[in-house]
């Protein structure tokens, strides 16, 4: 991405500034929905109402960066005490009814906004692997590392509207390409505000839709 570093200050600069506004905005929104999703979990299945979990954040060739997700609990306690670390699957028998509602409509996410707000994550952005799987799809595709270097993984992105949860690495291989188109959308403030808006509006849609898995 050839962009002089002026610019590329202040579309990181904007880009943080939007993140802090969005996500604040958000949590000021859906604040009277917390403690309604909250009771749904706590009442029909053991377990915390939180679930945490080691993601890989923003990047570089030399260093890799991790941090905690947080998310709602979605799966049942223990899920992957047997199965170990696995992608999720339409009809996934680990989700429970109410984790299943929580993530068609994506508000199982909604707990990210603290994480953007921290400076883990970005409100859009590549979606955040897990470091368990990390190696396997380096070694498995092209450029999968480059993908997020020097980029903020994000709660919704390019690839996440266009394509959805991840099921196997024929799914991660073909958002590659929606992540590196992502990347070069940085190259200037216009084309990073429309990608932006863009991914907004869809994610919205999908939202409404229920096209979580």
């Amino acid at each position: 991405m050839s962009t002089n570093k002026s610019t590329r200050i202040s579309i990181w600069a904007a880009k943080r500034l939007f993140d802090l506004f969005g996500a604040t905005i958000g949590l000021l929104i859906l604040m009277p929905v917390l403690p309604f999703i909250a009771i749904a979990i706590k009442t029909t299945s053991k377990g915390p109402v939180f679930y945490k979990q080691l993601r890989v954040g923003k990047s570089t060739p030399e260093k890799m960066v991790f941090f905690e997700i947080i998310k709602f609990r979605t799966m049942y306690e223990d899920a992957e005490s047997r199965s170990g670390a696995v992608w999720a699957t339409e009809n996934d028998p680990r989700i429970t009814p109410v984790g299943r509602f929580l993530r068609k409509t994506r508000l199982d996410e909604i707990p990210q906004l603290f994480n953007v707000i921290r400076g883990d994550m970005s409100l859009i952005g590549p979606r955040p692997e897990r470091p368990s799987f990390y190696s396997k799809l380096e070694n498995a595709i092209p450029y999968f590392a480059d993908r997020t270097y020097g980029v903020m993984p994000g709660i919704t992105g390019l690839a996440q509207v266009n394509q959805g949860y991840d099921t196997c690495i024929d799914d991660v291989r073909r958002k590659v390409g929606f992540d590196h188109s992502y990347a070069l959308s940085l190259s200037s403030l216009k084309s990073w505000f429309l990608m932006d808006m863009t991914i907004i509006s869809k994610t919205l849609l999908v939202m409404v839709d229920g096209r979580g898995q």
